[in-house]
């Protein structure tokens, strides 16, 4: 196997493939790239979970595939100067690189050793801008749940149908929705559960382009190609929320909020609540403003938020972090806050445009003594 590449393209290829390697595997060659050459280049990591492969430009003068140590393999082209990287094995593993006035003589494994990737079957397939999907996974994916206890709700519900692409994530205490338009739907509506660590990774793949990104949709896998890059991930089984009857929507009360001056606000208020000292944020919807307020051993912290809207003095605490991140996350400088009891659900949707996207908060039951 012999090729020689721009250092920059390989170190870029190899940090890509490298976020699906295991650290610690069974099997010694998951530890490593896959790297296969004929008319370019392609470096493949994979965990059984999780694989990535993308192909980089190179001038191959022979073909062939091995497999070397992912952190090896990283850290000499990281620290080799920018020029041309010189490839080169012989039949017993022995690989030789050369950059510069460096040169490096360290040993592969067989491609033999390394299991294959998964194929994925194309049942149904979609095509959205890079930089949509990157966004609707990014304002959606902190609601994804971490407890094991319910695995199909550690993955985002894609779903695909007439009104475009519908991501939602949820993990018992709230619910985050975006919803895009589409050109194109090949095969008529679909849903899935993607999940959300497979979710993160495209997300960083995705560049902030209008180029296309297209998810493919298989028997047991899913597929995600952005450029050059392909990502591969097994899909979460299961029943997912029927989230269109979980979010209430005939609320009663409803006031126009800043969103980022009720981030500031929620903020202040905060500073007194730690991971030692926890305490929801008392919020208080008079007429025009939200008072709002958190008590712990650290202190008392009070603060005025104004609104357009009258919420009639209804009292509603919330987890501090989780209004927070709904509000952070928020793609619109301005908010309506649907209310109903302090027991019932917090909508925000945007005032303004298009509902594309709606966030559920669930609220802390409030101790009565302030």
């Amino acid at each position: 196997m012999k090729f020689s590449c721009e250092k920059a393209l390989l170190q870029s290829a190899i940090n890509t493939a490298s976020r699906a390697v295991s650290a610690k595997s069974s099997i010694p060659a998951l530890e490593g790239l896959l790297l296969q050459a004929d008319s370019a280049l392609t470096i493949s990591g994979y965990n059984m979970q999780t694989g990535i492969r993308t192909t980089v430009e190179a001038d191959v003068t022979e073909g062939g595939s091995l497999v070397l140590s992912a952190r090896l393999f990283g850290d000499i082209i990281r620290r080799l100067p920018d020029d041309v990287v010189v490839f080169s094995s012989d039949e017993k593993l022995n690989v030789r690189l050369t950059c510069g006035d460096a040169s490096f003589d360290i040993l592969a494994i067989s491609a033999a050793d390394y299991p294959d990737l998964p194929e994925v079957e194309d049942q149904f397939s979609v095509t959205i801008q890079q930089k949509t999907l990157r966004a609707m996974i990014g304002e959606t994916s902190f609601a994804v749940s971490t407890n094991e206890a319910r695995p199909i709700h550690t993955g985002s519900l894609f779903e695909i149908g007439e009104k475009g692409l519908t991501v939602v994530s949820v993990d018992g205490f709230r619910l985050a929705l975006r919803r895009e338009p589409l050109e194109r739907v090949d095969g008529g509506a679909f849903s899935f559960v993607a999940p959300g660590s497979a979710l993160s990774e495209v997300e960083k793949i995705c560049a902030d382009t209008e180029d296309p990104a297209c998810i493919t949709l298989g028997n047991r896998h899913l597929l995600f190609e952005v450029g050059p890059t392909q990502l591969i991930c097994r899909r979460l089984e299961g029943e997912f929320l029927d989230y269109k009857t979980a979010i209430p929507r005939a609320n009663p009360i409803s006031v126009v909020a800043d969103t980022k001056t009720m981030i500031e606000s929620i903020d202040r208020v905060s500073v007194v609540i730690s991971d030692k000292q926890k305490s929801p944020v008392r919020c208080v919807f008079d007429a025009d403003r939200v008072l709002m307020s958190a008590k712990t051993a650290n202190g008392e912290a009070k603060d005025t938020c104004r609104v357009d809207g009258d919420g009639g003095g209804l009292e509603i605490g919330f987890n501090n972090r989780y209004l927070l991140e709904a509000l952070k996350y928020c793609p619109a400088d301005t908010v309506k806050i649907e209310l109903n009891t302090g027991i019932s659900p917090c909508i925000i949707v945007p005032v303004e445009g298009e509902e594309n996207f709606l966030y559920m908060v669930l609220p802390v039951r409030l101790k009565n003594n302030g």
